[in-house]
This record gives C-alpha cells, sequence and structure tokens, in this order.
C-alpha cells in the first residue's frame, strides 16, 4: 500500500513512525515544506515543495500511485486538497475545504457555536473593517478582550489582552495591521483558567479521543514571550492532567460531540 503523508513537522514524523512499525507492508510518500530527516530514512520518495500547491500535490499522488493520503498541517486543507484527492478516488484522512473551517477560520468555528447553540462559546464579534471595533472592546472591558485573526497564522495570530496587548489603543493598532494583511478580526472575551485540548479522531459520525494535553506556546521559561507555533504539551500518566476532573473530561467530550453534528448538519 502507498501511503501519502503531507507535511513534514512532529505530527507527520509520529505518523510516519507509526505506519513504519505497521506489520502490513506499507510504502511511505511525503510532501513537506522541509526536510524532516526523520520522514526521509522512512520514505519511499519525498518531495519538498509548496503544500498548499493542490496541483502539484494531487500530481504527486496520481504519479506515485497512492492508495490512501493523510493530511497533517492545516494550509493544506483550507486550499481543498482533501476535496481534489477523494475526486481522484485517493481516500484521505483529514477534513474537506468546507468542514476544514472549524480549524482555518475562527469566526467560522464560533458561529457555528452560536448558531447550534453549544457550550463554552465566550462574548465575541467579527470585523471586516474598523468599524465598532473600539465600541466592542470597551464593551468587554480593559485587560478583558482576546484579538485574533480569523484565519490561518502558524499558530502567531491570537493576542492576548495583559499579556501581549496593554492597552485599547495597541489593540486596535493590531486590528488594523490584521485587516491590512486582509484577515478579518475576531475579538472575543477573555476566558481565565488552566486551558487543555481534547482532540478526537473522527469518521463524520463516531469520535474517539486522544489523550488530554496542555499546551506550551510561549517562546521563553516561565511561559513569557510571544506564541510560537507550539514548543510542546504534556500530559499526565493516565492520560488526563491533574486539574481535570472526570466531569471535566466528560463535559469536553460531549461539546466535540455536539460540535461533530454540527459539522454534519450544516454540510447537509
Amino acid at each position: 500500500m502507498n501511503i501519502l503523508i503531507v507535511g513534514s513537522g512532529a505530527r507527520e514524523h509520529a505518523i510516519a513512525a507509526a505506519l513504519h512499525r505497521s506489520l502490513q507492508q506499507t510504502d511511505i510518500f511525503c510532501c513537506g515544506t522541509s526536510i524532516n530527516p526523520g520522514i526521509k530514512q522512512m520514505a519511499h520518495h519525498y518531495w519538498v515543495g509548496d503544500i498548499a500547491d493542490v496541483t502539484a500535490v494531487t500530481n504527486g499522488a496520481n504519479e506515485w500511485h497512492i492508495d490512501v493520503a493523510i493530511i497533517g498541517p492545516e494550509a493544506p486543507l483550507e486550499k481543498g486538497l482533501v476535496d481534489a484527492l477523494w475526486k481522484m478516488k485517493v481516500p484521505t484522512i483529514g477534513p474537506k475545504q468546507t468542514l476544514a473551517q472549524i480549524e482555518t477560520s475562527k469566526g467560522f468555528a464560533r458561529d457555528l457555536m452560536q448558531k447550534y447553540h453549544i457550550p463554552g462559546l465566550p462574548r465575541y464579534r467579527t470585523f471586516h473593517n474598523m468599524m465598532g471595533v473600539e465600541t466592542f472592546l470597551h464593551e468587554l472591558s480593559e485587560g478583558n478582550y482576546v484579538v485574533k485573526a480569523n484565519g490561518l497564522m502558524g499558530g502567531k495570530g491570537v493576542k492576548v489582552a495583559g499579556d501581549h496587548l496593554h492597552s485599547f489603543a495597541e489593540a486596535m493598532v493590531y486590528c488594523k495591521e490584521i485587516l491590512d494583511l486582509g484577515q478579518a478580526v475576531v475579538i472575543e472575551e477573555k476566558l481565565v483558567g488552566q486551558e487543555f485540548s481534547l482532540m478526537c479522531f473522527c469518521d463524520g459520525e463516531h469520535i474517539v479521543p486522544m489523550p488530554i494535553v496542555q499546551d506550551y506556546k510561549r517562546a521563553y521559561v516561565d511561559d513569557k514571550g510571544p506564541n510560537t507555533g507550539g514548543m510542546g504539551s504534556y500530559s499526565d500518566a493516565n492520560h488526563s492532567l491533574p486539574f481535570l476532573t472526570e466531569h471535566d473530561v466528560k463535559y469536553a467530550l460531549r461539546i466535540n460531540t455536539a460540535v461533530i453534528r454540527a459539522l454534519s448538519a450544516s454540510s447537509l
């Protein structure tokens, strides 16, 4: 079986290593933005280029007679790579372009939660120009807001009041910077507390949770400095985290289940 992995980061390295350990005979092919030595030593063929170039990647998949594709990063999802591969009759792990908006558009994610009454939604508004931005910031109050670029920013598009933004004036400047990049701005209420991720595998109907992790994105020691694309994460021996109760975990899983149902309904 010829399996294509799109992406060349740690996530894709872990996927390649798991496939390489498989008792089934698999030939791994990789399309990456750069050379990952760990993936390269396991790959039958390794192509380096723009992985969001749908034509280039699908041409490679056709040339290599790919049986299954696995998409890691968000950028190819945003460009519709999964749709193109399915059109070629290549079964692909990853959401199609419309549903990938849950990751590629923060405004889409918030609007979906609002439309389907999914719990955990902070107060928010999406702006396509500066009209109303200052008023909404004042509604949320000083130090009680988060400013986000609507689209993909490599994990670096979010600035939090009190950590990165220290006044309404700084927040206004950052909003304008985002808009000047051609992105919409999502401003939402700042939530205070421990953050964790409960990611799940999903086939469109059922979800299977992965170990719960807490992410560390800050560039410097003691959780200081600007956000990076992801510096690492940890999980406890029981695949949970010390501050979580069983109720917390079940509640988070119910939210994920509600999101899957909403995405399924919105795609009909």
